[in-house]
């Protein structure tokens, strides 16, 4: 992963009093110096009356509506500004609004976006009905989903990797897992751990019970050696250090629930895949599972070289005409 120097920090709401988004991408570019812009999409439809006229013509509406967001998203910036950051402020009428964060971070070359979690479990993950699903589904680079406004203070960094290459998941992606892992490990002086999930092999015993008992043991205990295996060249690879390792058979979501519970992390780094088939990349059940369960923040990546497919032109703002009543 390049350094990252440009930050867009998804506003959801610049009338909130705090946002989650904007304290960790202001903690995030003052660590790494890198600019930010502070971005608002305007996305609910603009309701106007067929007879509207001057103030409420709706040029005149969305031109003021943009002004206010603005002055909003000054004031946060004006705080960020105290410590020597660079920051720009953007609002615009787009949507929806994760395909408006989409296209402002194409348009501004973001190195990483920071938004603002879904309040609430996803009931139907697998409908990507919600805009951080999308998000991450869409976004050109590393997105980070804070889930809470409360600082980092040396945080657990744990990094959920793959050495075995399940589910088609390239060896790049673990690559660009660990690089931005140390990245905030060294800007946020943090703890690193990595975690490898592994499923158990499948055994079809044949003959007698007792010797099939024992040979499927003896190919979990070899499974599990494996995975540690493989986990430790990654890490020799990667020149990672002392880092504490775990390794579990289990499902991936259970395992990072579990582990990042256990070890009281603040950041949890996990990637997505391409399903190459259809082109596109899919937030699945393990990803479901981590954002809606863990109070960490979640950071998802990957592998380089993904362009969304969606417009480059903000499509402006969904204006809703009433009609006035007939006399």
């Amino acid at each position: 992963m390049r350094q990252v120097r440009r930050i867009l920090i998804a506003v959801k709401d610049p009338t909130a009093g705090t946002s989650a988004a904007a304290v960790k991408g202001a903690q995030l570019a003052i660590a790494l110096g890198a600019e930010v812009e502070l971005f608002h999409a305007l996305s609910d439809p603009l309701i106007v009356r067929e007879d509207d006229s001057g103030a409420r013509r709706p040029l005149a509406l969305q031109a003021s509506a943009v002004a206010t967001a603005r002055a909003r998203l000054e004031r946060a910036a004006g705080r960020i500004r105290r410590h020597g950051v660079e920051v720009h402020v953007h609002a615009a009428w787009d949507f929806p609004a994760h395909e408006a964060i989409v296209r402002r971070a194409l348009g501004m070359r973001a190195d990483l976006v920071v938004a603002d979690a879904h309040g609430g479990p996803h009931r139907a993950p697998w409908l990507l009905t919600y805009a951080d699903w999308e998000l991450l589904r869409l976004a050109p680079c590393p997105v980070l989903l804070a889930k809470s406004a409360r600082p980092w203070r040396r945080p657990a960094i744990l990094a959920a990797v793959d050495p075995s290459h399940a589910h088609a998941k390239p060896a790049r992606l673990d690559t660009q897992i660990l690089e931005v892992a140390q990245l905030l490990r060294a800007a946020l002086r943090g703890r690193l751990e990595l975690l490898h999930a592994y499923e158990p092999p499948l055994f079809v015993g044949a003959g007698f019970e007792e010797a099939g008992v024992r040979e499927g043991a003896a190919l979990a205990s070899g499974a599990g050696g494996e995975a540690r295996r493989r986990l430790d060249a990654l890490v020799a690879t990667h020149r990672l250090g002392a880092v504490r390792r775990h390794v579990l058979q289990s499902s991936p979501a259970r395992a990072i629930v579990a582990v990042a519970t256990q070890s009281r992390a603040a950041i949890v780094l996990m990637g997505v895949v391409s399903r190459s088939a259809l082109r596109r990349f899919f937030v699945g059940a393990t990803a479901a599972a981590v954002i809606d369960e863990l109070r960490a923040d979640v950071l998802v990546v990957k592998p380089g070289g993904f362009v969304p497919d969606i417009g480059r032109r903000p499509r402006g703002a969904s204006v809703i005409t009433l009609r006035a009543p007939v006399s």
